[in-house]
């Protein structure tokens, strides 16, 4: 993943560059589905067999997709429903763009046309349990926050992969079949771990209450 430290520069930054606009005519969440509508109209670029405009468009689109968090902390516009319609139209984003993948190599030909079919299906199901597994287990309780491969780096290898065509993308989309899965498979790791720790700990929790409970006070 992205460092820590990086994160939270690029967040800083955009939230500063949101304060100096002041108190612009728009709200966070009309910044997401703008960035969202740019994703669908990377996506039929991509389709049309226009990868490298398809890249550029995808590189505004990311940029969208920063500014909304940042506009709504800078302005105290944060609520749990632009969280919720944030996350949830990333899905969509997401979606459309594998989809738009999918069509392009649906319509070349060569030996690996079927591998890089099942290659972008594999990525596209992969991206969706990365972001299943994180929310399931912080919904429970747990922490997620594993995984070398989550939302900012699928999108810059994409971008990559658009940008340059051919051959490059042709291993971005392997490379994203294999590590978007084998990020779900970190965080799946990751929770089982807390969860053992969890039933350990009830286990011995448990197994010293009958004894605190048999202790006789002389």
């Amino acid at each position: 993943m992205f460092t820590t430290r990086f994160e939270a520069w690029v967040r800083r930054r955009a939230e500063a560059l949101m304060s100096a606009l002041g108190r612009i005519p728009i709200t966070p969440n009309q910044i997401t589905v703008i960035g969202v509508a740019l994703t669908f109209a990377a996506a039929v670029l991509a389709a049309l067999a226009h990868l490298r405009w398809a890249g550029v468009v995808l590189i505004f689109a990311g940029t969208f997709d920063i500014l909304d968090g940042a506009l709504a902390r800078s302005s105290g516009r944060a609520y749990p429903y632009g969280a919720f319609l944030d996350s949830t139209l990333d899905r969509y984003s997401e979606g459309a763009i594998y989809i738009g993948l999918a069509a392009y190599f649906a319509g070349t030909s060569g030996p690996l046309q079927r591998w890089l079919l099942l290659a972008t299906v594999a990525a596209l199901a992969g991206s969706f349990l990365v972001s299943y597994v994180r929310a399931r287990a912080q919904s429970l309780g747990f922490t997620c926050e594993s995984g070398i491969f989550a939302r900012p780096e699928r999108v810059v290898a994409t971008v990559v992969g658009l940008i340059f065509g051919g051959a490059v993308l042709y291993i971005v989309v392997f490379m994203l079949a294999i590590l978007t899965n084998l990020t779900a498979l970190q965080r799946i790791h990751e929770v089982w771990l807390q969860g053992r720790a969890q039933r350990i700990a009830r286990e011995r929790e448990a197994a010293a209450a009958p004894k605190a409970g048999n202790t006789v006070t002389p």
